[in-house]
């Protein structure tokens, strides 16, 4: 596999002095097209960018150097942190998303991230629980990269994790099980990002026994490793 593609954008400033690299966070462009979302995320009128952009066919384009701290969640939060652009690298995966006629990720382009994601974790102390989507880390604003993107299938090739069967517990409230997790509330949004992320048949927003026992298999990965 040939490597990324040099694409500079100059939408991008210093990481924080002290803060290290220690989440991936994945999108997908939202955009009709590569080229429309190439040409917005190297635009210096748009102020948004991403470290690098994968087309459906499999390139990747390098836009921002890793060291530099690109523009791409917003305002965002994950495990009480809120400045994720600061302390995370940022893919965009080319997908006209819900707006404009969202459809699965092609297979080239899924192994062409977990290469490039690979070599992202290989730089950096980057844990399996701080993988994750744009609507994990911005519920309330954001869907991407959706109930399409094959999560397990990314965890299986050693890039986040997967919860596996529910675990048996109390009925209850979510939130605290949410937080624990990392996402920065337990309301209805929170809850959907969650599902869309680990419970993609079904994303209704309702914290029901599935959704619950989900979040405690996960809990219990985080509990017995590095996560």
């Amino acid at each position: 596999m040939s490597g990324p593609r040099p694409r500079p954008s100059p939408n991008h400033d210093r990481r924080p002095d002290g803060v290290r690299v220690d989440m991936l966070v994945l999108h997908y462009t939202g955009m009709r097209t590569a080229a429309a979302a190439l040409d917005r995320l190297c635009d210096p009128a748009a102020k948004v960018s991403a470290h690098y952009l994968v087309d459906e066919d499999g390139a990747v384009h390098a836009l921002v150097a890793e060291d530099r701290r690109a523009w791409h969640a917003g305002v965002a939060s994950w495990r009480g942190a809120a400045d994720v652009n600061g302390r995370s690298v940022g893919i965009e995966l080319v997908n006209p998303g819900h707006e404009f006629g969202y459809r699965p990720f092609p297979d080239a382009q899924m192994a062409a991230l977990a290469d490039l994601a690979r070599g992202v974790l290989a730089r950096h102390p980057i844990p399996p629980r701080n993988v994750v989507g744009h609507s994990d880390v911005a519920p309330d604003r954001k869907q991407d990269p959706g109930e399409l993107f094959d999560w397990q299938w990314l965890a299986g090739q050693g890039i986040g994790l997967w919860p596996g069967a529910p675990l048996a517990g109390e009925e209850g409230d979510a939130e605290p099980l949410l937080r624990a997790y990392g996402y920065g509330s337990g309301d209805g949004a929170a809850v959907a990002a969650f599902q869309r992320h680990f419970r993609p048949a079904r994303v209704d927003g309702a914290a029901d026994a599935e959704t619950l026992g989900l979040l405690r298999a996960l809990l219990a990965q985080v509990a017995a490793g590095p996560a």
